[in-house]
């Protein structure tokens, strides 16, 4: 196979060819075609998807030698029909070709090197040679890049060889230590030429638009995040409905969603930290009730509390009554919990008694003097805990 089938015509959607091998890769089948229309992974594009024969193409990667088609299912050699997912297709041409424009037009006009391109599953991004950009630049950048998008520039493609790029004004990522050879070359007419061997639309026109959504440092460099073609307009309708919801649940305008916002969180805030003021005036309560009790050996329960209001009703009993042991409880019936006080003059050793009531309790815990604390699978049996813990 000189040169398959997604590179000779990267809008061919289906393919009639032949599988001349297939095996097993860490257990999962891959078949080698004669042809393909299925791009492999590569370049920073993700590989294609679709079917082959009733099989789905679950991967496709190159080898040194060809190109495997993993598969959800084995599949036998002899004649196929391919039919490619044109939808993840066309998706990935918008966003390299767009990636092809930004890259050229960063280093033409704002002197921002690409230094690594990723094409991920809603956005995608270019690393660059610089440790930040700014607001104002990203602003320019994306207008430049839509001039170039609406000069609906001709895509085509031709090979070289290494020895011609720097007369052709070729614009190359590293290529492997020692090559030569001919090398496949993009060419967007009037604006770049560049190595590579991925699938792009035929005009600029086709990006439609494309979006600069911010960037954040990465390896000494910046990352830049960018969506282009129909993701602009699947985000663009996503982010109408989500702030749709949020007039509808805050009952305000667009404008004043975000101060809304701050301000209940402020609030919540506020709540919170009143809510956790009460719980410690209401664990210190709790332990001056206990320590005040006539009793060696107390209890108490609680349905709704978590381990640090336990905690805290156990760390004030031991300091106001460490002549006292206590079982302290929580919960309904899901996700119960126990704390096991003892204090330092009431005879008993919570690393002794704190693992036999977890058992009783059909749970399990540690910690250390004075506190043994951890889950119950039930309360059930809290009656025969707290008896073993008074005879303990």
């Amino acid at each position: 196979m000189s040169l398959p089938a997604y590179h000779r015509d990267a809008y061919l959607r289906e393919l009639d060819t032949v599988v001349v091998d297939t095996g097993v890769e860490d257990g999962r089948p891959f078949a080698v075609l004669e042809d393909t229309v299925f791009y492999p992974e590569g370049g920073g594009q993700p590989a294609d998807r679709g079917l082959l024969g009733r099989a789905d193409v679950v991967d496709v990667q190159k080898t040194s030698d060809e190109i495997r088609h993993y598969l959800s299912h084995a599949a036998e050699q002899g004649p196929v029909r391919l039919e490619l997912d044109w939808q993840r297709r066309r998706d990935h041409m918008q966003q390299h070709t767009a990636q092809h424009v930004l890259t050229a037009v960063a280093l033409q006009h704002f002197d921002l090197r690409t230094t690594a391109f990723h094409l991920g599953p809603t956005v995608s991004d270019i690393e660059l040679d610089v440790p930040r950009v700014e607001t104002r630049d990203l602003a320019r950048l994306e207008s430049a890049v839509a001039d170039e998008v609406r000069a609906a520039r001709a895509i085509a493609y031709r090979s070289a060889e290494v020895a011609d790029f720097e007369r052709l004004g070729v614009r190359s990522r590293r290529l492997p230590e020692g090559f030569a050879g001919t090398v496949r070359l993009v060419e967007i007419e009037g604006l770049d030429l560049n190595t590579c061997g991925g699938t792009h639309v035929r005009s600029t026109a086709e990006i439609g638009t494309l979006c600069l959504l911010g960037t954040e440092p990465m390896r000494g460099g910046a990352r830049l995040f960018f969506v282009a073609g129909d993701r602009v307009r699947t985000r663009m309708t996503d982010h109408e409905e989500r702030n749709r919801r949020l007039r509808s649940l805050l009952d305000t305008g667009d404008d004043e969603l975000a101060e809304v916002v701050a301000l209940r969180l402020a609030r919540e805030k506020e709540l919170a930290r009143a809510a956790r003021l009460l719980s410690e005036e209401l664990a210190e309560s709790a332990a001056s009730m206990l320590a005040a009790a006539t009793e060696a050996t107390v209890e108490a329960h609680w349905t709704h509390r978590d381990m640090a209001f336990l905690q805290r009703v156990a760390r004030r009993l031991a300091e106001e009554a460490p002549d006292k042991r206590a079982l302290l409880t929580s919960g309904g019936v899901g996700d119960p919990i126990f704390a096991v006080v003892a204090g330092e003059r009431s005879g008993v050793d919570p690393a002794d008694v704190g693992p036999r009531i977890a058992e009783i309790l059909g749970g399990r815990g540690g910690g250390r003097s004075p506190i043994f604390q951890g889950k119950a699978g039930s309360l059930a049996q809290r009656d025969d805990a707290l008896a073993m813990l008074r005879n303990a």
